[in-house]
């Protein structure tokens, strides 16, 4: 397999590869230091053609008159061709976004998956009929809303654009995706799987543009009935913002800073295996991500000492040279995400923490920091508050069951929890009380395309994955009929 990529990326609007009308990006290859190549550069104009020709196809009804069977049946072909051409696509996402190899096909069978879900959901999505009395007859029915912004966050760019325009096109709507900055190049796939597929131009359409200038005129865009946003909470509320001043309906995922609770009867190793995957996979850069072990005192020196082993066993180095599953890390987006991820450990040691192991920059070419294990931290430690996005894992101290939910629930954000426990009752109770939008037990990421996802506080709004995610895409529309009499 080549190791190169090619060195321009265009965006793709209406159905065609153009320039950008604000020039040329360079996008760095975190894994080597280096330039993984460049990529056109939108501007508000780009937006603009984009969403026009969005609305277009939805108000010709292309989509939304389609039999709904025919329409999944074109959503699921997008996820073939993800699978078909796994390996070319995983090597740019390895480039753009220094992850392992294996990580990158795993991002993209995730994304195909969605499209495999969505797709079969496609003909589910029915109405009711509702009893008025003699005289009537009331139905609901379901509409697309018509054009869907989704502004795509860096870390796992190809699932975040599946998850959202894989249930928006099983409903009949059409997109415009504003790829990031740092990680845009093997977004543009997904143009050449809408072709496979058969959607028409216009249906899709995929642009790369800065936040302040392509993502502001797409959040305002009075074209645009739709916004799924993953990123910042000061980013969300920007969007949020500019969509209440059409009346245009958000979904927001804002980010976590998600506690396990580690109970002393809880299995041991296989919590340790969930480290691994909760905080080290795609270097802690994950929403979802375990950055915080709450654990009972009577365990937590065992845990710190066992997590540090783990942190240590991982071959941390290039994507591209780790092909194959395993104890492994690649390097973080960018280089000033690895600075602040640096500069919160810095402040962690400040306030007391201690790095069991870790908590600095690596000496390697390109965006690397340490796999990282603080111990001795306060609920009220900046670590513990703020989301580093990066590979760095808290642990904190617990005697009573109820101590632990409280330090769990001591955040802004709520998106996901965990327990970890063999007591069933004590599992359930905690999940009634933590403030999360899921809660997984005795296994970190369980669950999948099928079960929602979304959060509390700050973490954001509406939920997506799951039958859930198919509501943000429709609108409710009731027809009451007066029947004739007889």
């Amino acid at each position: 397999m080549t190791s190169s990529i090619k060195p321009y990326w265009k965006n793709y609007i209406d159905g065609a590869w153009v320039d950008g009308a604000a020039g040329r990006l360079t996008v760095d290859n975190p894994g080597t230091g280096g330039v993984a190549a460049e990529v056109a550069l939108a501007d508000a104009g780009d937006v603009d053609r984009a969403v026009m020709a969005a609305r277009r196809v939805h108000e010709s009804g292309e989509l939304s008159a389609m039999r709904p069977v025919l329409r999944g049946r074109m959503v699921r072909k997008i996820g073939d061709y993800l699978l078909a051409h796994i390996d070319e696509i995983a090597l740019a996402l390895t480039h753009e976004a220094g992850k392992p190899i294996w990580e990158s096909k795993i991002e993209i069978e995730g994304a195909a998956r969605y499209f495999e879900y969505y797709g079969n959901q496609a003909e589910t999505v029915e109405g009711r009929s509702i009893p008025l009395g003699d005289g009537y007859f009331d139905f609901t029915t379901h509409e697309p809303r018509g054009v869907s912004a989704q502004i795509i966050p860096w870390n796992f760019p190809l699932e975040m654009i599946a998850r959202g325009i894989s249930a928006a096109f099983a409903t009949g709507n059409t997109c415009v995706v504003k790829t990031p900055e740092l990680t845009p190049l093997a977004s543009t796939y997904f143009a050449n799987a809408a072709e496979y597929a058969g959607f028409p131009a216009g249906a899709l359409n995929i642009i790369c543009g800065y936040g302040h200038e392509a993502g502001t005129a797409l959040s305002a865009h009075p074209g645009v009935d739709h916004i799924v946003f993953t990123g910042s909470v000061g980013t969300g509320i920007r969007i949020a913002t500019a969509a209440a001043q059409n009346v245009v309906p958000c979904v927001l995922e804002l980010g976590g800073k998600s506690a396990a609770i580690v109970h002393n009867d809880a299995d041991i190793d296989a919590f340790l295996n969930d480290v691994r995957w909760g905080i080290f996979f795609n270097a802690g850069q994950v929403c979802s991500a375990m950055s915080r072990v709450i654990a009972h005192e009577s365990i937590h020196d065992e845990l710190v000492e066992r997590m540090t082993s783990v942190a240590t066993s991982l071959s941390v180095g290039p994507g591209l040279d780790r092909l194959e599953v395993g104890a492994n890390m690649g390097s973080m987006v960018s280089v000033s995400q690895r600075d602040r991820a640096a500069g919160l450990c810095e402040t962690a040691i400040s306030e007391g923490a201690k790095a069991a192991t870790g908590g600095h920059k690596l000496n390697l070419p390109g965006a690397y920091l340490a796999p990282t294990v603080f111990a001795d931290v306060a609920p009220d430690n900046t670590i513990a508050q703020e989301e580093v996005f990066g590979p760095v894992i808290s642990v904190l101290k617990f005697r009573e069951d109820a101590e632990a939910v409280k330090i769990a629930n001591n955040s802004n954000f709520g998106l996901v929890g965990g327990v970890f426990t063999r007591d069933l009752d004590r599992a359930t109770t905690a999940a009634r009380q933590i403030k999360a939008g899921q809660v997984f037990v005795n296994e970190w990421y369980a669950g999948g395309v099928e079960t929602p996802f979304g959060g509390y506080g700050k973490s954001g709004y509406g939920r997506e994955k799951g039958r859930e995610a198919l509501w943000n895409y429709v609108q409710t529309k009731n027809i009451a009929i007066k029947l004739p009499s007889a």
